[in-house]
């Protein structure tokens, strides 16, 4: 067995009874133990251990025979005995936090339940009651008069997971929470948890909410941490959780019939990037060169696609791209971009409270427009909030967004269409479409910019607006075609006028340039976003006096 196995059995006892279970259960080898995944990971034959933080492990196991992968949540399991034990340390916990400070952040908070916890229990002597009918009797009687509850060290560890997996983490989906290959969530009803994964795709876990009111206190729960209570009278909510996370609650089975359910998006503290989207093939370097020259240059860039395809992951990590001294503005109904200029102002809208009192997006961007950003970022566009972000591109204040619409043509048809309304003579303000998708080749869902498409404005003479397109993705060969070399409206009539070239195609020298710095940083394996966002800050400073590397 692999020692560091070893270790992390002998740390966690439940580990090694699963394992055993498990081998006895299915006649299969012994789980490899591994502390990270590989894009590249033989997806047949899996039967991987992975650990996500003690004492919570993660095992995928599949295999041709089964035909699919499955996924289960290891953790500490309480039987009715220390279940029991729970209840009433739960009680007394509650009751006395009535008379504690109130905790000013998660890390108080954490300290505060273990503080109430010792207090509340008798360490060591749980073991010597052995009749569980007694220890209910017992436990019984522990309320009324408060006496602390008996357990042995082994249930203090396993009862103290469980409140801190309750009060502060993520209750019965805390394994998958942890897993850092996670990307979505998607639950129907009390067994029906599946997942978005990012190796292995769409895969249903073993988690469960045990019964449908487990499933109502939890949605309850998570409802209220968004400030947006659900209950039969108001079943949908939508928001973000305190650690960023992106949640949608359907409550009530008058609305959804096959259960209470919910998505959830996870939320990545730091965010993927270029380099990262790249070696994934989801761009080309000259793609993400590309839009480093138009980041660089004000123009103004909406990301589209249909849910999932990757805009607000391919959002966050082009805005390395803009100016470090650029001062930039959001405006979202829930927090997701993520812009590393140091002068950056979030805004969020408000849709609790009395109509007086609330805040859209339309009233964020007028605000926002006031204050002279040099970006504004819309979280995405839907309504009428896209009628005043065209006007601020009017105005020269470049606008980044994210849209759904799976083709140029669609999304013109939605801006120029209700409830937007943007006249199709304004097309033109806006200057570059990046359409992604997530696609389905050669049995793999993928992400990929499907093309770059530049806006050069409405003709009459075609009775439409003409677009080009700059960079084509071909599914034959999953390769991205430059099609716009010596042939880029934005980039010679645009940024190369700008700029003051006297032959405009000496821009594309520069877009190979940045090309070069981009596969130079993929090449030496410098991938996380604030490495890359340093090179990137270093080199607008110094220029390629500024660079770690040669090119």
């Amino acid at each position: 067995m692999d020692p560091e196995f070893q270790k992390a059995i002998q740390r966690n006892p439940h580990l090694g009874e699963y394992v055993k279970r498990f081998m006895q259960k299915t006649g299969a080898d012994e789980p490899t133990f591994m502390v990270s995944l590989s894009k590249d990971i033989d997806k047949e034959n899996v039967n991987i251990i992975l650990p996500v933080g003690d004492p919570v492990f993660i095992h995928l196991y599949g295999n041709p025979e089964i035909g699919e992968i499955k996924y289960y949540g290891i953790e500490p399991e309480l039987n009715n005995t220390e279940r029991k034990k729970y209840d009433a340390v739960l009680a007394i916990i509650l009751e006395r936090s009535s008379r504690e400070p109130v905790p000013g952040s998660e890390a108080e908070l954490k300290d505060l339940i273990t503080k109430l916890f010792n207090e509340a229990i008798d360490i060591g002597s749980g073991g010597n009651v052995e009749d569980d009918k007694s220890k209910f009797n017992f436990l019984q009687k522990l309320m009324p008069v408060q006496k602390k509850v008996p357990m042995t060290q082994g249930e203090y560890n396993k009862i103290l997971y469980h409140l801190e997996r309750d009060i502060i983490g993520s209750g019965p989906i805390e394994p998958i929470i942890r897993d850092p290959y996670l990307e979505d969530i998607h639950s129907i009803g009390v067994d029906n948890i599946f997942i978005v994964h990012k190796i292995f795709d769409m895969v249903k876990t073993d988690l469960t909410f045990g019964d449908e009111q487990g499933l109502d206190n939890w949605l309850r729960s998570m409802s209220e941490r968004i400030g947006r209570p659900v209950s039969d009278a108001r079943p949908i909510a939508d928001g973000a959780l305190p650690d960023g996370s992106r949640i949608n609650i359907i409550y009530s089975l008058d609305v959804s019939k096959r259960g209470s359910s919910f998505t959830m998006r996870k939320f990545s503290e730091v965010p993927v990037s270029i380099t990262q989207l790249i070696g994934w093939g989801a761009l080309s370097a000259e793609m993400a060169a590309y839009m480093w020259m138009c980041l660089e240059n004000g123009m103004s860039i909406f990301f589209s696609g249909e849910t999932a395809s990757g805009k607000t992951t391919m959002l966050n990590a082009c805005l390395a791209f803009v100016n470090p001294k650029a001062k930039v503005f959001s405006a979202e109904d829930t927090a997701e971009v993520q812009p590393p200029q140091p002068v950056w102002q979030q805004l969020i809208t408000r849709e609790e409270g009395p109509i007086d009192s609330r805040v859209d997006t339309f009233a964020l961007l007028k605000a926002a427009l006031r204050s002279r950003p040099n970006y504004i970022i819309v979280g995405e566009i839907r309504g009428a909030e896209g009628n005043v972000a065209f006007q601020g591109m009017q105005t020269g204040h470049p606008v980044l967004a994210t849209f759904h619409a799976s083709a140029v043509s669609k999304m013109i048809q939605r801006l120029t269409a209700d409830p937007i309304n943007v006249p199709v003579t304004f097309i033109d303000n806006l200057n570059i479409a990046m359409i992604l998708s997530a696609v389905y080749r050669k049995g793999k869902f993928l992400r990929r910019a499907l093309a770059i498409e530049e806006i050069e404005g409405y003709y009459e003479e075609i009775g439409g607006v003409a677009t080009r397109a700059v960079f084509q993705w071909e599914p034959d060969t999953d390769r991205h075609k430059f099609r716009g070399l010596n042939n880029s409206y934005i980039l010679e009539d645009k940024i190369a006028t700008k700029l003051g070239y006297e032959d405009k195609r000496l821009i594309y020298q520069d877009l190979f340039l940045r090309a070069k710095i981009l596969e130079e940083m993929k090449s030496r394996g410098i991938e996380d976003y604030y490495d890359v966002l340093e090179i990137i800050v270093n080199f607008y400073k110094h220029g390629v006096d500024g660079l770690p590397f040669s090119i």
